[in-house]
Protein backbone atom coordinates (compact mmCIF):
# COMPACT_ATOMS: atom_id res chain seq x y z
CA UNK A 1 0.00 0.00 0.00
CA UNK A 2 2.81 2.57 0.82
CA UNK A 3 4.12 2.37 -2.62
CA UNK A 4 0.78 2.29 -4.35
CA UNK A 5 0.43 5.75 -2.11
CA UNK A 6 4.00 6.87 -2.85
CA UNK A 7 3.84 6.97 -6.56
CA UNK A 8 0.05 8.14 -7.15
CA UNK A 9 0.29 11.21 -4.82
CA UNK A 10 3.28 13.19 -6.98
CA UNK A 11 1.12 12.06 -10.63
CA UNK A 12 -1.69 13.37 -9.15
CA UNK A 13 0.43 16.69 -7.95
CA UNK A 14 1.40 17.03 -11.52
CA UNK A 15 -2.16 16.41 -13.63
CA UNK A 16 -3.25 19.33 -11.08
CA UNK A 17 -0.40 21.77 -11.71
CA UNK A 18 -0.07 21.11 -15.70
CA UNK A 19 -4.28 21.75 -15.67
CA UNK A 20 -3.51 24.72 -13.23
CA UNK A 21 -0.98 26.60 -15.44
CA UNK A 22 -3.47 26.03 -18.71
CA UNK A 23 -6.65 27.29 -17.08
CA UNK A 24 -4.54 29.98 -15.65
CA UNK A 25 -3.96 31.57 -18.94
CA UNK A 26 -0.15 30.50 -19.44
CA UNK A 27 -0.71 29.22 -22.72
CA UNK A 28 -0.49 25.90 -24.28
CA UNK A 29 1.53 23.53 -22.44
CA UNK A 30 5.42 22.82 -24.25
CA UNK A 31 5.36 19.16 -25.81
CA UNK A 32 7.60 17.55 -23.48
CA UNK A 33 5.57 19.06 -20.46
CA UNK A 34 2.64 17.40 -22.50
CA UNK A 35 4.96 14.06 -22.97
CA UNK A 36 5.75 14.49 -19.22
CA UNK A 37 2.02 14.77 -18.04
CA UNK A 38 0.93 11.89 -19.94
CA UNK A 39 4.14 9.55 -18.50
CA UNK A 40 2.77 10.70 -15.09
CA UNK A 41 -1.14 10.12 -15.89
CA UNK A 42 -0.02 6.23 -16.99
CA UNK A 43 2.38 5.65 -13.91
CA UNK A 44 -0.73 6.76 -11.99
CA UNK A 45 -2.81 3.84 -13.91
CA UNK A 46 0.26 1.06 -13.55
CA UNK A 47 -0.49 1.75 -9.61
CA UNK A 48 -3.96 2.03 -9.69
CA UNK A 49 -3.87 -1.56 -11.94
CA UNK A 50 -1.60 -3.23 -9.46
CA UNK A 51 -4.52 -5.54 -7.92
CA UNK A 52 -5.66 -6.40 -11.15
CA UNK A 53 -2.62 -7.23 -12.79
CA UNK A 54 -1.61 -9.53 -10.53
CA UNK A 55 -4.86 -11.45 -10.40
CA UNK A 56 -7.04 -10.99 -13.11
CA UNK A 57 -9.04 -14.47 -15.73
CA UNK A 58 -6.47 -13.60 -18.00
CA UNK A 59 -3.64 -15.38 -16.22
CA UNK A 60 -1.16 -12.98 -17.33
CA UNK A 61 -0.45 -9.02 -16.15
CA UNK A 62 -3.36 -7.69 -18.28
CA UNK A 63 -6.08 -5.51 -17.64
CA UNK A 64 -8.83 -4.92 -20.97
CA UNK A 65 -11.66 -2.07 -21.22
CA UNK A 66 -14.32 -1.40 -23.41
CA UNK A 67 -16.46 1.12 -24.78
CA UNK A 68 -18.78 1.00 -27.19
CA UNK A 69 -21.10 4.30 -28.34
CA UNK A 70 -23.72 4.65 -31.12
CA UNK A 71 -20.79 5.26 -34.02
CA UNK A 72 -17.76 4.78 -32.32
CA UNK A 73 -15.81 1.42 -30.82
CA UNK A 74 -12.59 1.16 -28.36
CA UNK A 75 -10.38 -1.15 -26.52
CA UNK A 76 -7.82 -0.27 -24.34
CA UNK A 77 -5.21 -3.31 -22.97
CA UNK A 78 -2.92 -2.63 -20.26
CA UNK A 79 -0.14 -4.56 -19.66
CA UNK A 80 3.34 -5.46 -17.97
CA UNK A 81 5.73 -6.31 -20.43
CA UNK A 82 8.65 -8.49 -19.56
CA UNK A 83 11.25 -6.58 -21.68
CA UNK A 84 13.36 -3.58 -20.86
CA UNK A 85 12.03 -0.51 -22.17
CA UNK A 86 14.86 0.01 -24.43
CA UNK A 87 14.13 -3.62 -26.31
CA UNK A 88 10.07 -2.51 -26.08
CA UNK A 89 10.97 1.07 -27.44
CA UNK A 90 13.32 0.22 -30.46
CA UNK A 91 11.16 -2.49 -31.69
CA UNK A 92 8.33 -1.02 -32.20
CA UNK A 93 9.40 2.54 -32.43
CA UNK A 94 10.00 1.89 -36.45
CA UNK A 95 6.98 1.34 -39.12
CA UNK A 96 8.69 -1.82 -40.77
CA UNK A 97 8.89 -3.68 -37.55
CA UNK A 98 4.81 -2.88 -37.50
CA UNK A 99 4.38 -4.99 -40.60
CA UNK A 100 5.74 -8.04 -38.85
CA UNK A 101 3.14 -7.44 -36.12
CA UNK A 102 0.11 -6.59 -37.92
CA UNK A 103 1.03 -9.71 -40.04
CA UNK A 104 0.06 -11.87 -37.29
CA UNK A 105 -3.04 -10.62 -36.79
CA UNK A 106 -5.69 -13.65 -38.59
CA UNK A 107 -7.40 -10.68 -40.64
CA UNK A 108 -4.32 -8.64 -42.02
CA UNK A 109 -3.49 -10.10 -45.61
CA UNK A 110 -0.21 -7.51 -46.49
CA UNK A 111 1.40 -4.87 -45.06
CA UNK A 112 4.25 -2.72 -46.66
CA UNK A 113 5.47 0.35 -45.64
CA UNK A 114 5.98 3.34 -47.87
CA UNK A 115 5.57 7.08 -47.80
CA UNK A 116 8.48 8.94 -46.50
CA UNK A 117 11.11 8.79 -43.70
CA UNK A 118 9.01 11.57 -42.07
CA UNK A 119 6.11 10.61 -42.82
CA UNK A 120 5.97 6.64 -43.30
CA UNK A 121 3.12 5.07 -44.36
CA UNK A 122 1.52 1.15 -44.19
CA UNK A 123 -0.45 0.39 -46.27
CA UNK A 124 -2.16 -2.58 -44.90
CA UNK A 125 -4.77 -5.21 -46.96
CA UNK A 126 -7.62 -6.16 -44.49
CA UNK A 127 -9.75 -9.40 -45.32
CA UNK A 128 -11.18 -12.52 -44.02
CA UNK A 129 -9.69 -15.32 -41.79
CA UNK A 130 -8.33 -17.79 -44.66
CA UNK A 131 -6.33 -17.03 -47.34
CA UNK A 132 -7.67 -14.86 -50.46
CA UNK A 133 -6.64 -12.90 -53.37
CA UNK A 134 -5.40 -8.92 -52.58
CA UNK A 135 -8.04 -8.02 -54.76
CA UNK A 136 -10.45 -9.54 -52.16
CA UNK A 137 -9.25 -7.48 -49.60
CA UNK A 138 -9.80 -4.05 -48.52
CA UNK A 139 -6.63 -1.83 -48.57
CA UNK A 140 -6.17 0.80 -45.31
CA UNK A 141 -3.49 3.49 -45.07
CA UNK A 142 -1.98 4.25 -41.66
CA UNK A 143 0.27 7.40 -41.15
CA UNK A 144 2.75 6.05 -38.24
CA UNK A 145 3.74 8.88 -36.14
CA UNK A 146 5.81 8.77 -32.98
CA UNK A 147 4.98 12.04 -30.94
CA UNK A 148 7.21 11.18 -27.82
CA UNK A 149 11.05 12.55 -28.00
CA UNK A 150 11.78 11.84 -24.45
CA UNK A 151 13.88 8.31 -23.75
CA UNK A 152 11.86 6.71 -20.78
CA UNK A 153 8.02 7.49 -22.56
CA UNK A 154 7.28 5.94 -25.91
CA UNK A 155 3.89 7.19 -27.95
CA UNK A 156 3.33 6.44 -30.96
CA UNK A 157 0.32 5.89 -33.27
CA UNK A 158 -1.32 4.37 -36.37
CA UNK A 159 -4.22 6.41 -38.26
CA UNK A 160 -6.10 6.18 -41.17
CA UNK A 161 -8.95 8.04 -42.14
CA UNK A 162 -10.94 5.27 -44.04
CA UNK A 163 -11.54 1.67 -43.24
CA UNK A 164 -13.94 -0.87 -45.08
CA UNK A 165 -17.77 -1.49 -45.03
CA UNK A 166 -18.39 2.38 -43.26
CA UNK A 167 -16.03 1.96 -41.23
CA UNK A 168 -13.52 5.19 -40.57
CA UNK A 169 -10.42 6.64 -38.03
CA UNK A 170 -8.97 3.94 -37.44
CA UNK A 171 -6.16 4.30 -34.58
CA UNK A 172 -4.13 1.89 -32.81
CA UNK A 173 -2.45 3.90 -30.00
CA UNK A 174 0.65 2.37 -27.92
CA UNK A 175 2.28 3.93 -25.20
CA UNK A 176 4.55 2.77 -22.56
CA UNK A 177 6.93 3.60 -19.72
CA UNK A 178 10.01 2.25 -17.85
CA UNK A 179 9.67 0.34 -14.57
CA UNK A 180 11.94 -0.03 -11.72
CA UNK A 181 12.47 -3.98 -12.14
CA UNK A 182 13.66 -3.83 -15.71
CA UNK A 183 10.14 -4.34 -17.16
CA UNK A 184 7.50 -2.17 -19.21
CA UNK A 185 4.19 -1.07 -18.32
CA UNK A 186 2.30 -0.80 -21.48
CA UNK A 187 -0.95 0.68 -22.85
CA UNK A 188 -2.84 -0.11 -26.13
CA UNK A 189 -5.92 1.37 -27.68
CA UNK A 190 -7.73 0.18 -31.02
CA UNK A 191 -10.36 2.33 -32.19
CA UNK A 192 -12.20 3.08 -34.44
CA UNK A 193 -15.91 5.22 -35.99
CA UNK A 194 -18.68 3.77 -37.93
CA UNK A 195 -21.60 5.54 -39.97
CA UNK A 196 -24.87 3.54 -40.77
CA UNK A 197 -23.91 1.74 -43.73
CA UNK A 198 -20.99 -0.33 -40.92
CA UNK A 199 -23.47 -0.32 -38.46
CA UNK A 200 -25.74 -2.12 -40.81
CA UNK A 201 -22.93 -4.62 -41.62
CA UNK A 202 -21.58 -5.12 -37.97
CA UNK A 203 -25.61 -6.11 -37.02
CA UNK A 204 -25.56 -8.34 -39.90
CA UNK A 205 -22.63 -9.62 -38.96
CA UNK A 206 -23.65 -10.07 -35.40
CA UNK A 207 -27.33 -11.68 -36.53
CA UNK A 208 -25.32 -13.99 -38.16
CA UNK A 209 -21.58 -16.05 -38.00
CA UNK A 210 -20.79 -13.65 -34.92
CA UNK A 211 -23.55 -13.97 -32.91
CA UNK A 212 -22.13 -16.43 -30.36
CA UNK A 213 -19.02 -14.87 -30.22
CA UNK A 214 -18.00 -13.12 -27.13
CA UNK A 215 -15.41 -10.85 -25.29
CA UNK A 216 -13.91 -11.09 -22.65
CA UNK A 217 -15.50 -8.69 -20.04
CA UNK A 218 -17.28 -10.68 -17.45
CA UNK A 219 -21.24 -9.66 -17.16
CA UNK A 220 -22.47 -12.28 -15.16
CA UNK A 221 -23.39 -12.57 -11.74
CA UNK A 222 -21.19 -13.31 -8.80
CA UNK A 223 -20.91 -17.35 -8.31
CA UNK A 224 -22.36 -18.11 -11.63
CA UNK A 225 -20.70 -19.69 -14.72
CA UNK A 226 -19.11 -16.41 -16.18
CA UNK A 227 -21.40 -14.65 -18.97
CA UNK A 228 -19.45 -12.55 -21.34
CA UNK A 229 -19.97 -9.12 -23.31
CA UNK A 230 -21.07 -9.54 -26.36
CA UNK A 231 -22.09 -7.36 -29.80
CA UNK A 232 -20.28 -4.44 -30.39
CA UNK A 233 -18.18 -4.57 -27.49
CA UNK A 234 -17.33 -8.11 -27.85
CA UNK A 235 -15.77 -7.36 -31.60
CA UNK A 236 -13.49 -4.87 -30.12
CA UNK A 237 -12.32 -6.53 -27.19
CA UNK A 238 -11.33 -9.77 -29.35
CA UNK A 239 -9.22 -7.32 -31.71
CA UNK A 240 -7.94 -5.26 -29.25
CA UNK A 241 -6.32 -8.50 -27.80
CA UNK A 242 -5.12 -10.07 -30.88
CA UNK A 243 -3.45 -6.93 -31.39
CA UNK A 244 -1.74 -7.04 -28.02
CA UNK A 245 -0.59 -10.57 -28.29
CA UNK A 246 0.70 -9.61 -31.83
CA UNK A 247 2.67 -7.11 -29.79
CA UNK A 248 3.88 -9.66 -27.37
CA UNK A 249 4.90 -12.52 -30.00
CA UNK A 250 7.14 -9.76 -31.57
CA UNK A 251 8.69 -8.67 -28.56
CA UNK A 252 9.15 -12.20 -27.37
CA UNK A 253 10.90 -13.25 -30.26
CA UNK A 254 13.24 -11.12 -30.53
CA UNK A 255 15.69 -13.15 -28.50
CA UNK A 256 15.96 -16.33 -31.35
CA UNK A 257 18.30 -16.07 -34.06
CA UNK A 258 17.12 -13.86 -36.82
CA UNK A 259 16.38 -16.56 -39.06
CA UNK A 260 14.22 -18.17 -36.53
CA UNK A 261 11.79 -15.42 -34.87
CA UNK A 262 9.19 -15.48 -38.10
CA UNK A 263 8.61 -18.73 -37.17
CA UNK A 264 8.09 -17.97 -33.53
CA UNK A 265 6.29 -15.09 -33.95
CA UNK A 266 4.09 -17.42 -35.66
CA UNK A 267 3.60 -20.29 -33.62
CA UNK A 268 3.59 -18.07 -29.87
CA UNK A 269 0.71 -15.66 -31.71
CA UNK A 270 -1.79 -18.84 -32.12
CA UNK A 271 -0.48 -20.24 -28.87
CA UNK A 272 -1.44 -16.92 -27.23
CA UNK A 273 -4.39 -16.96 -28.53
CA UNK A 274 -5.56 -20.44 -27.90
CA UNK A 275 -5.11 -19.67 -24.32
CA UNK A 276 -8.57 -18.23 -24.54
CA UNK A 277 -10.48 -20.24 -27.36
CA UNK A 278 -13.92 -19.07 -25.98
CA UNK A 279 -13.15 -15.64 -27.56
CA UNK A 280 -10.58 -15.74 -30.20
CA UNK A 281 -10.72 -19.72 -31.64
CA UNK A 282 -11.03 -19.47 -35.30
CA UNK A 283 -8.89 -21.76 -37.58
CA UNK A 284 -6.12 -24.71 -36.45
CA UNK A 285 -2.70 -24.26 -36.19
CA UNK A 286 -2.00 -25.93 -39.41
CA UNK A 287 -4.15 -23.82 -41.34
CA UNK A 288 -2.92 -20.80 -39.95
CA UNK A 289 0.77 -21.24 -40.28
CA UNK A 290 -0.11 -22.39 -43.84
CA UNK A 291 -1.57 -19.03 -44.34
CA UNK A 292 0.58 -16.88 -42.86
CA UNK A 293 3.41 -18.32 -44.31
CA UNK A 294 1.90 -18.00 -48.16
CA UNK A 295 0.88 -13.99 -46.79
CA UNK A 296 4.40 -13.37 -45.79
CA UNK A 297 6.25 -14.53 -49.13
CA UNK A 298 3.36 -12.54 -51.08
CA UNK A 299 4.13 -9.31 -49.08
CA UNK A 300 7.87 -9.77 -49.83
CA UNK A 301 7.55 -9.97 -53.30
CA UNK A 302 4.02 -7.62 -54.02
CA UNK A 303 4.21 -4.33 -54.89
Amino acid sequence: MRKIVSIMLPNRLATLLLACLVFAGIGPIPVAAAELDAAAVLQAKYAELGPQLGDNPFKRPLHLESVASPHHLKGDIYALLDYPFATVHQALDDPAHWCDVLILHLNTKYCRVGGSPAAPQLAVSIGSKTWESLDQAYRVNFAFSSAATRPDYLNLTLDAKQGPLGTSDYRIRLEAIPLQDGKTFLHLTYSYAYDFAGQLAMQSYLATIGSSKVGFTEIGTAGAPPTYVGGMRGVVERNTMRYYLAIDAYLGALSAPPAEQFEKRLQDWFSATERYPRQLHEIDRASYLDMKRREVQRQQTAP
